[in-house]
């Protein structure tokens, strides 16, 4: 068994909640998380990672999604979420991660930045929260285009586009985290 899901499972509720939580962002998730244990292996903590996502109502999913920053900004997390110690870290674990994951937006132009600037807004004005695009190995002008597509959903269907956008982001996440 990995080493950090096997110290994790033996972890009191909350601290394990806490600990998780940069993964997804929500913390609905990440209670039901560190309430399923102990899991035996790497391949059942993504499962039912999946299936607690899928599960979850929209607030859940809202939650997740604001402790994101917008494509090409850095820590916009921390305006959105506050409170508690372990929000904070979470916040600081989140946050380096979305600079890994949105690295290539650096490498972008001036005005493909801007553009994402803007699209990032009229997103936000339209759905109600930022946008969410998994934007691990994608270019900027690649997130710019989903970005431009994804404006056309109603908001239903955007809702569960920006869903499963955040589900591919956790897992991604929970691997670098089983890696630690």
């Amino acid at each position: 068994m990995n080493e950090v899901l096997a110290r994790w499972n033996e972890a009191p509720v909350e601290a394990a909640a806490a600990e998780i939580l940069p993964c997804c962002g929500s913390m609905v998730w990440a209670r039901e998380m560190a309430s399923r244990r102990p899991f035996q292996d790497d391949s059942a903590l993504i499962a039912t990672s999946d299936d607690i996502w899928r599960s979850l109502s929209k607030p859940g999913w809202v939650e997740a999604f604001r402790s994101h920053p917008q494509i090409g900004e850095s820590r916009r997390g921390e305006s959105r979420i506050g409170g508690s110690k372990a929000q904070s870290s979470s916040i600081a674990s989140s946050a380096a991660w979305a600079m890994e994951e949105q690295k290539k937006v650096a490498d972008a132009t001036d005005a493909i930045k801007i553009a994402l600037m803007d699209g990032n807004r009229e997103y936000e004005k339209k759905f109600g929260h930022i946008f969410i695009v998994c934007a691990t190995g994608k270019s900027a002008t690649e997130m710019l285009e989903i970005l431009k597509r994804r404006m056309y959903n109603d908001e239903e269907t955007e809702l569960r586009e920006a869903a499963e956008q955040q589900r591919q982001i956790t897992r991604i996440r929970l691997r670098k985290w089983l890696q630690e």
